[in-house]
């Protein structure tokens, strides 16, 4: 696989602790690729990076080639990088079909002051919209407000957002948390549809989601990437098992 993202070498320092300590990681186009590690690793510090929101003290991010160390979210977003929580946030007096169609519409033409009627007249704006309800397992759901929808059903939501805004990569901070059994399952099922269109950079504790997902695993731990490698291979990695000993929270 081609690589689509590269960061050498990143450092993050909050206070004196660093947060993130010489991180190399890679992504290839198309994988999904985990990030995982103990609480307190510095996997979000390291998300908030890659998508700009955080300035790193040194080290490089690179996109398809283009170095973006030091870009704007915003820019990162034409370079075709999406965040899960970072796209505008889930309008709860709107329904589903709703929500999409901005998330669509913001990237065509931006935000603006007619929106909503862009929206109503645009009918292709409307079909892309309901080809990405479609996609995440939301057909039923199109007229529902999305202040009603169950916490499962409004991850789906937020997913479908981002994916609406067509990305190359997209990076996920732990889209199952706060669900139960059966709806991080359908989660899992969803990320596997969606994978075809992006590559994904995902932050998650569910190390079950992790493993059925993942073609390869970054583990952080301290701020420093100690392996990088196949589910079996980061199983199997004593280093990796030593970070998790007497965490009742992971098990690998």
């Amino acid at each position: 696989m081609n690589q689509l993202l590269k960061v050498e070498g990143l450092v993050k320092s909050f206070r004196g602790v660093r947060a993130s300590d010489g991180v190399n990681f890679e992504v290839r186009a198309g994988e999904i690729h985990a990030v995982i590690g103990p609480n307190g690793a510095g996997k979000t510090t390291l998300i908030n990076q890659l998508m700009g929101e955080v300035k790193p003290d040194s080290g490089k991010i690179i996109l398809d080639g283009h170095d973006i160390t030091y870009e704007s979210p915003r820019y990162r977003s034409v370079l075709g990088m999406a965040r899960s929580f970072q796209i505008t946030a889930v309008f709860d007096d709107l329904n589903v079909l709703e929500n999409i169609s901005i998330a669509v519409l913001s990237v065509r033409r931006g935000f603006g002051m007619n929106l909503f009627d862009d929206i109503a007249a645009d009918r292709d704006i409307s079909e892309a919209a309901l080809k990405c309800i479609e996609m995440v397992g939301l057909s039923e759901m199109v007229d529902v407000r999305a202040g009603d929808l169950a916490h499962g059903a409004r991850r789906q939501l937020e997913l479908a957002m981002v994916v609406a805004t067509k990305p190359r990569i997209m990076l996920l901070d732990e889209p199952m948390a706060g669900t139960g059994p059966g709806e991080s399952r359908e989660i899992v099922d969803l990320l596997r549809r969606i994978r075809t269109d992006a590559a994904i950079v995902l932050i998650e504790h569910d190390l079950d989601a992790v493993f059925a997902l993942a073609d390869r695993i970054s583990v952080l731990v301290y701020g420093k990437v100690i392996a990088t490698g196949s589910c079996d291979e980061i199983r199997n990695n004593d280093a990796v098992r030593e970070a998790y000993i007497g965490d009742e929270e992971y098990v690998l």
